[in-house]
């Protein structure tokens, strides 16, 4: 597995993958943070499509990443993942809605937690996800900086 670091206007954000497919994106603090295994090989060059699309989608030249994800998780977990990419750039929908998407409305706190077990968060964007009520809930980086994202796409901000 190859791994790099890339700073972004969030902070430090550790990208780790095979081959041509993204495994990871993890930010470099907080309770869902990646540790880098020994056995990884750090190699910039790996992901210079990813850090590419990263810096567009950070000035808001880019609404959609176009890059090969391997999803590790479960078949649930998955349809959940996958489900988040549907989800269009500046829109936000509510854990409710997600799960009625994904066929099973029932499974609401269990679209919660896979949403949360997102190992590839911006690029799966898990942070367009919110309560019915309109709350921001639940971010692997935080509240804030899932604040930041949506303002970001709403274009209530930029990071340049």
């Amino acid at each position: 597995m190859n791994y790099t670091w890339f700073r972004s206007p969030l902070g430090t954000l550790l990208l780790a993958g095979s081959d041509d497919e993204l495994r990871f994106v993890s930010f470099a603090t907080g309770k869902h943070a990646v540790a880098v295994d020994p056995e990884w090989k750090e190699n910039h060059a790996a992901f210079t499509k990813v850090i590419s699309q990263l810096r567009a989608y950070f000035t808001g030249q880019r609404k959609t990443f176009e890059l090969t994800l391997a999803f590790e998780g479960t078949d649930f977990q998955k349809k959940v993942w996958t489900a988040l990419c549907s989800i269009p750039y500046g829109q936000t929908i509510s854990y409710k809605e997600l799960a009625t998407r994904i066929g099973n409305p029932k499974a609401v706190r269990a679209v919660g937690a896979a949403n949360g077990a997102n190992p590839i968060p911006i690029i799966v964007p898990c942070h367009r996800v919110i309560g019915s009520d309109g709350s921001l809930t639940g971010f692997g980086g935080g509240l804030p900086l899932k604040k930041r994202l949506l303002e970001l796409e709403s274009r209530q901000l930029s990071f340049l």
